[in-house]
């Protein structure tokens, strides 16, 4: 059998005056589809997971309604999967209450080798519950099920397990100083990874002797809800854990909470700011893993086709909604028209649908706000005259989605290189010498993440250097492991999670 690449392009017309998008679209009279010999059948996930008509809030380890509900819905279909309680400043009164009286009588005197028992039994039932949970992930916000299946659950038990192994080891962890916990932590996690920021945020402050009160996404909430399950099947003592639900008010009431001893929040910049402005002089600790544009260096000795896998993977990975997603290539000169035919060759292989169908590679956008701004931020692009390309796939008629993209013709002034779009849409630039590629790539006021391409050590260990970013990928991207630092620098925040670095954030050292 022989196969042929989807070579016939033509430009359509687009409604932006002076402007150019092109869309990569198959030969007359033939689908669009990945070779001349494969069709790919639907192959849709079952559903194992019981959506319980309505939730209540988790305090005190028990679940307890207030009144006031919200809908958290599926990006895919926009159908309704269930009724959410909305939290109420006398909410987390209680909520915060319960984690004091739980830190200060159980867990925080608790020996560090018990709580390391509890942290090895929450991993292991995750691991018995990942494929409900990765359905559940998938339907409440938009993620591919292959995505939420072998990324987000395994990493959400390796960071339970690999936390529990500090537990009873924390007083060698620091040399010469003599750890204790703060307290009571409050945690604000994002949409994009709901189960696996709640691991990255929950396992080391449990590991060090914390008790928690963690806020999820608005438009996210039904993992953790299904985690606090998983706590209660544990025997996790009551209050350690408390899980509010709601709108950013929610938030900002935890934020500002007199009984809370630390704040770790990933996010916005812009809300960043803002908690960092509540919390000055109150002498709360404070985490902030905020946005990005990150900078995707490609060298003319690079090996291309591992190159352009990890373009794909640095961008599209979750459709864009990741904050470290390499959404700025820079590819040098004499290698610019060869990756941008691999790219657009490749972006026309990729099949955007349902998240629950395991031939998609794309799901849905979270939320029909964020595809708004997606959409705004694509017409900037294209009313200040750069070039769109897109594959001609068809979407589907319910649900928020958006193709793949990418534009060609950017420069450093263009809004879509300096504004996080946070979904399937890259920038690409080029550079001549390596000089130039740092100057750009430093070019922004994020820092969280780069990544390098190119087949001579020494080049990756001096553009690694000089490149202002906190993790720096070097022939991959967007590879995580529990027992490695994340974090950024400038306007993407501040401190580490995960590894040795991301126990700090939640210690007082004598």
């Amino acid at each position: 059998m022989t196969t042929k690449k989807l070579s016939a392009r033509k430009a359509l017309p687009v409604s932006h005056p002076n402007a150019t998008a092109h869309l990569i679209v198959p030969p007359a009279g033939r689908a669009l589809r990945f070779d001349d010999g494969w069709q790919y059948a639907p192959a849709p996930e079952t559903t194992p997971v019981k959506i319980d008509a309505a939730y209540g809030l988790f305090i005190d380890g028990a679940f307890t309604a207030t009144g006031r509900t919200f809908a958290t819905i599926n990006p895919a279909t926009e159908a309704q999967l269930a009724q959410v309680t909305e939290a109420t400043p006398a909410d987390v009164d209680r909520a915060v209450a319960a984690a004091r009286r739980a830190q200060e009588k159980v867990w925080g005197k608790m020996p560090g080798r018990e709580r390391g028992k509890y942290l090895f039994r929450i991993a292991r039932l995750i691991q018995e519950h990942a494929r409900e949970l990765a359905v559940l992930e998938t339907m409440d916000g938009g993620k591919t099920i292959k995505e939420s299946r072998d990324v987000d659950l395994p990493l959400v038990a390796a960071h339970f397990f690999y936390h529990a192994g500090w537990a009873d080891k924390l007083d060698y962890a620091f040399p010469g100083r003599r750890p204790r916990p703060l307290g009571v932590a409050g945690q604000i996690i994002p949409w994009n990874f709901p189960l696996l920021m709640a691991a990255w945020k929950l396992a080391p402050a449990l590991a060090t002797g914390n008790t928690c009160v963690l806020k999820p996404a608005e438009t996210t909430p039904l993992t953790a809800l299904h985690l606090a399950r998983i706590f209660q099947e544990a025997d996790l003592p009551p209050g350690v854990v408390n899980i509010l639900t709601g709108p950013g008010d929610v938030g900002a009431a935890l934020v500002a909470h007199r009984g809370i001893d630390k704040i770790a929040f990933t996010g916005s910049t812009e809300v960043g700011k803002r908690i960092a402005a509540t919390l000055a002089g109150t002498g709360k600790k404070l985490t902030l893993e905020l946005g990005g544009k990150a900078a995707n260096i490609v060298f003319d000795d690079a090996p291309i086709e591992q190159a352009v896998e990890g373009i794909v993977a640095g961008i599209y990975f979750n459709q864009g909604h990741v904050c470290c997603a390499g959404s700025r290539l820079l590819v040098q000169e004499s290698i610019h028209g060869e990756i941008i035919r691999r790219l657009r060759d490749r972006i026309a292989t990729l099949r955007v649908g349902d998240p629950l169908d395991k031939n998609t590679d794309i799901g849905a956008i979270n939320s029909q706000p964020q595809l708004e701004k997606i959409r705004e931020l694509v017409a900037s692009g294209l009313a200040e005259g750069c070039e769109l390309v897109q594959p001609a796939c068809r979407l589907p008629k319910a649900g928020y989605f958006y193709p793949p993209s990418f534009f060609t013709g950017v420069t450093a002034a263009h809004r879509i290189a300096r504004e996080e779009i946070f979904g399937p849409v890259l920038s690409v630039m080029t550079f001549r010498t390596a000089a130039e590629a740092l100057e750009r790539a430093n070019n922004t006021p994020f820092g969280l993440s780069a990544g390098v391409w190119t087949d001579k050590g020494s080049k990756i260990f001096k553009m690694a250097a000089k490149l202002r970013a906190g993790v720096i990928w070097a022939n991959t991207y967007n590879k995580f492991d529990p027992a490695s630092p994340f974090g950024g620098y400038k306007e993407s925040g501040y401190g580490r999670e995960g590894g040795l670095h991301g126990l700090l954030p939640y210690v007082a050292l004598n």
